[in-house]
């Protein structure tokens, strides 16, 4: 937040009254300078953006009043502005509570004041506020969804980058209007859609149905499609009468594209084996993406898309355009003048700290491909309007890491850059899945919003059936559970609610975690030392550093005193030590298509290597794995030879044998985490299509299903070392369809 802005807004009378003449305001511990924007604890600055700065400032005015909503929303937001007010305020008291280490739950500072607005509790320059009468506090509505797929942590403590310097410092002086144009509930949230090219109607998609809603009434319509026939619209053709949608089957079964006439008829399929079409500007030809299967969710597409196809909006002549077996590749986007596509190219590994994503422009008679640019935090989609802007979405820096927003580069007609990058949107969430009209005064994308947390459940005496699951961590931040305590009365795990990811510790009984290791380097993969006194975690890259320096190996101690680094390599993705007595410890490296193993020590550093079980894949979800608590086992994840469905493969460290349990019935194994006892497996994966279950597997092939989920994402789960609990991450969050206009 710059001073200007922070001046401007203290001179209309929206800052708090300069107290005594003074431009510092004192409370509690923090200290808040109004001429500068600025807010200190014990002498350190705190950042904190514009909004929730404000909301601090109109508290700070009015010390033990009620600061109502309306007026909160009518010094925020203009009122030719067009926010979904309730979210966004509700996210920017959340970044002040932050900010302040407060709580909803337990004010210290900020009171929430049901259906009313906000209180501040604390003195401000020593003068003491009469307690309030106590209001009842509006508590979250903890929303629940099932779409995203079990690599989103990768990306959630990925770091990201700006694009050059003028991200940081343009800023649009058009006077965009951003507006939600549906309100799904987070139990059924929008999979898919796509804005016509006139601006007048919104197709679009939920789990269950096909609708059409003409954009500036409101009216909506279910389309009338054959039974099962579960279509995503991902592009219109230049008429407006008919389009091109994505036919998601079963788990194991090829997508194909359909072309819908929305004047009635039968959908016509198009191609097999078929994804994300995008129809050129006048209507002759069609760019797609190719997968096998298509899983279903909305921003991180299934290794099989590899390839961009071009064909004839009939569906003939289809013929490669680029793909070379190793990248990924996002929706491509039509140039203007029909010659030319954009799209996003991923290199992306599962375990993997950081996602390499760039943005080529392809010329599709020469097939000559230059580089746009490259960046960390990338959506999956671009957009090129009509008057030469390519349309990007990329995540906040941190502390707001769980939000991305979107931006314009103008490029001139061979998609080159030209000038500095603009920022289009302010909101909260990650903004991805773009689609704009042909005269480029619309634009319609995707606002999804995640927040992992780390539940517990108990495993009862039988050892056949499980306790609901209990939540644990109450902040409003992700959190992803990692290992036990050796005596199972805490959780180890990673959270972003000081900004970057910390390593931190939460007993069973407790409501709030105690920091173990904090700074201002990314965390990830925390899991304890063999003799519990230490813990070994790892440091990604931070914006600062290039893509291709190695990953760190820390080990710090629970006694306290400084981090040490064990060892650093490129690609280093996971590691995991055995229990006392044994002492068997194992990272892996993951490089272009293969994952390889090595022993470490602690203390030393790196071993050998584990030659045998390099796994060789395509397949991110095959880059799984999990050591026994005893040291003799490596489990991992793949297929048995031929065999389609997948499988558990036990490698066995003493003589390098191996075996394998198939898993009959499933799409997909997304995590393994032993047993206390060594003698069984916890996974979760896709049963069947929507439904993640997690299951109890032996050693001796036995599988035992223990938890279904179907509405809200289910991640890992791992046991405590006496065998009696699971922690368990699952994540709650909503995706509606926003619109941007005059942009």
């Amino acid at each position: 937040m710059g001073k200007r802005s922070v001046l401007n807004s203290a001179s209309g009378g929206g800052m708090a009254t300069e107290t005594n003449g003074s431009h510092r305001v004192q409370f509690g511990t923090f200290e808040v300078d109004l001429r500068a924007g600025e807010l200190r604890r014990n002498g350190t600055r705190i950042r904190l953006q514009e909004q929730p700065f404000q909301i601090l400032s109109m508290l700070l005015d009015r010390p033990g009043e009620i600061v109502t909503r309306e007026e909160l929303r009518g010094r925020l937001w203009p009122a030719d502005t067009y926010v979904d007010f309730d979210h966004s305020l509700n996210a920017a008291v959340r970044r002040l509570r932050e900010a302040l280490g407060d709580s909803a739950e337990n004010p210290r500072f900020v009171e929430t004041v049901a259906r009313r607005g906000y209180r501040l509790l604390a003195p401000v320059n020593g003068t003491v506020i009469a307690p309030p009468q106590r209001q009842a506090v509006a508590r979250p509505f903890w929303g629940r969804w099932w779409w995203v797929a079990a690599g989103l942590f990768a990306v959630l403590v990925g770091v990201t980058v700006g694009w050059h310097a003028g991200h940081h410092s343009s800023s649009t002086s058009r006077p965009i209007s951003e507006r939600r144009l549906t309100a799904n509930a987070s139990e059924n949230p929008i999979t898919d859609g796509v804005i016509s090219p006139d601006g007048k109607y919104l197709a679009f998609a939920d789990a269950s149905h096909f609708f059409l809603r003409q954009i500036d009434t409101g009216e909506t319509h279910a389309i009338t499609l054959p039974n099962g026939f579960n279509a995503q619209p991902r592009s219109w053709f230049p008429d407006g009468t008919h389009l091109l949608a994505t036919w998601v089957g079963g788990p194991r079964e090829p997508t194909s594209i359909w072309e819908i006439s929305l004047l009635g008829g039968s959908p016509r399929k198009l191609i097999e084996k078929g994804s994300w079409p995008a129809v050129s500007p006048d209507g002759s030809q069609v760019v797609f993406l190719t997968a096998e299967t298509q899983s279903k969710q909305l921003f991180y597409m299934r290794s099989e898309n590899r390839e961009i196809w071009l064909m004839r909006a009939d569906g003939d002549g289809a013929r490669k355009l680029v793909g070379e077996g190793q990248d990924f590749f996002g929706v491509p986007a039509w140039a203007p003048d029909g010659k030319h596509i954009a799209y996003v190219r991923t290199r992306y590994s599962i375990g993997m700290p950081w996602i390499r994503n760039r943005v080529e422009i392809l010329d599709i008679s020469s097939g000559q491909i230059h580089d746009l640019a490259e960046m960390r935090g990338l959506g999956s989609t671009v957009a090129w309007t009509p008057d030469g802007r390519l349309i990007y979405s990329i995540e906040e820096p941190p502390p707001n890491q769980n939000d991305s927003n979107l931006w314009a580069l103008q490029l001139d007609s061979a998609g080159f850059a030209r000038g500095s990058a603009t920022r289009l949107t302010h909101g909260t969430g990650l903004a991805d899945l773009l689609s704009v009209t042909s005269d480029g005064k619309r634009l319609a994308f995707f606002r999804q919003t995640i927040e992992p947390d780390v539940y517990v459940t108990d495993l009862e005496a039988s050892g056949t059936k499980l306790s609901p699951p209990r939540r644990l961590t109450l902040d409003e931040r992700a959190d992803y559970p990692y290992d036990w305590t050796p005596d199972s009365t805490s959780i180890i795990f990673i959270s972003d609610r000081n900004g970057t990811y910390d390593i931190f510790k939460q007993r069973l009984d407790d409501s709030e975690p105690e920091r173990l290791i904090g700074g201002p380097e990314n965390k990830s993969v925390a899991r304890l030392t063999p003799d519990g006194n230490g813990v070994l975690y790892l440091v990604v890259p931070t914006s600062a550093t290039p893509m291709q320096d190695q990953t760190r190996l820390m080990r710090a101690s629970l006694a306290g005193g400084p981090p040490q680094t064990v060892l650093e390599a490129a690609g280093l993705g996971n590691h995991q030590c055995a229990r006392s007595p044994a002492n068997t410890c194992i990272f892996s490296v993951i490089g272009p298509g293969s994952e390889r193993f090595f022993r470490f020590d602690p203390e030393k550093g790196a071993g050998p290597e584990i030659s045998a079980a390099a796994i060789k894949s395509l397949n991110k979800f095959d880059f799984n794995w999990s050591l026994s608590p005893d040291g003799q086992t490596l489990a991992t994840t793949g297929k048995r030879g031929d065999e389609t469905e997948p499988a558990i493969l036990l490698f066995h460290l003493h003589d390098e044998t191996q075996r394998s349990i198939a898993m009959p019935g499933w799409a997909g194994i997304s995590s393994l985490d032993w047993a206390a006892d060594s003698k069984s497996l916890w996974t979760t994966g896709f049963a069947t299509a929507g439904t993640k279950i997690l299951a109890n597997v032996s050693v001796t092939g036995r599988i035992r299903p223990m938890l279904e989920e179907n509405k809200m994402t289910l991640g890992w789960a791992i046991p405590s070392p006496d065998g009696k609990h699971l922690a368990l991450w699952k994540a709650s969050g909503s995706s509606n369809v926003w619109m941007v206009e005059n942009f």
